[in-house]
């Protein structure tokens, strides 16, 4: 994988991984690379520094803590979710339906839905909100 700094001809600058200096070139020449600012194709490589420092001087990343303030505000969201409702798994979309209709305890729920069944539950007035995660997953 590489990383590069991109720049769109509007003078957005972006940054996207890449499998190789040839998969950014594949993409490039067949304007599959879009500024998301703007929506250009007219996509560029900016000028890099490359980040080069002595293994001793390393400081480790960490993937689990929130880079920032919302970050942190959706780790707490998530948090309290989790603790004060039922994961139902993939049987979200039955479940809310099971609610709403009076065949189920109606409690706080979360789970994951299929698109299609989501815009259902919608459509029929129930009410659903998308959570800003994915599911975890673990080695």
């Amino acid at each position: 994988m590489i990383h590069y700094n991109l720049k769109c001809e509007n003078n957005h600058a972006f940054s996207s991984w890449f499998d190789s200096l040839e998969a950014f070139d594949k993409l490039e020449k067949a304007n599959m690379l879009s500024c998301p600012s703007c929506g250009s194709d007219e996509i560029k490589r900016a000028i890099m520094s490359p980040q080069v420092s002595p293994s001793r001087t390393k400081q480790a990343v960490s993937l689990t803590k929130p880079a920032s303030e919302i970050e942190k505000k959706i780790s707490d969201a998530r948090k309290k979710i989790e603790a004060e409702s039922e994961d139902v798994g993939k049987n979200f979309a039955s479940e809310a339906r099971a609610m709403h209709e009076g065949d189920s305890p109606i409690r706080s729920i979360y789970g994951e839905a299929k698109i299609k069944d989501a815009k259902s539950l919608i459509d029929d007035g129930i009410p659903v909100i998308p959570l800003p995660w994915t599911k975890r997953q673990t080695n």
